[in-house]
């Protein structure tokens, strides 16, 4: 018998410390408060987890992912090149991706924070549909993974 994906996330997230699987799963709270409706896209990649947000299946659309790392946790918007910050909250100089290191998972709670939330969800290529019920999808697991404990 298959696990679930709640399941399997729970064995990925099993990896971490327990002050990191606290802060990651309080984030999770935090997001999907903030995204109803969204689609969960896990990745159990080779330098970290990710768990997308965003309308469907394609991760091509997904419009933010809550990203734990061994001593913190980071918030990525997927298409943060073009959102306007005037508090110069996020990080990163791709071609797309931005991000801000989740001081505590508080942070999300911050007006400046949901501001940049609110653009991203306004400037996605396909809105997500508040209405449409949570689903959480395993996408990939890497066979060979850096440590998630510091080291």
């Amino acid at each position: 018998m298959t696990e679930t994906p709640a399941r399997q996330l729970e064995g990925f997230l099993a990896k971490y410390t327990p002050e990191m699987v606290r802060a990651t799963k309080q984030c999770l709270i935090r997001m999907r408060k903030q995204v109803p409706g969204a689609t969960e896209l896990v990745y159990d990649n080779y330098n970290s987890l990710a768990i997308g947000f965003g309308p469907g299946e394609r991760a091509s659309e997904a419009v933010f992912s809550i990203v734990p790392f061994p001593r913190w946790v980071t918030l990525c918007f997927l298409h943060g090149r073009g959102l306007a910050d005037p508090h110069g909250l996020l990080k990163g100089n791709g071609s797309r991706v931005r991000h801000i290191r989740l001081e505590s998972p508080a942070t999300l709670d911050r007006p400046e924070v949901r501001a940049l939330l609110a653009e991203a969800l306004l400037n996605a290529k396909r809105p997500i549909d508040p209405a449409q019920p949570r689903r959480l999808i395993i996408k990939s697991i890497s066979a060979k993974q850096r440590p998630r404990q510091p080291l």
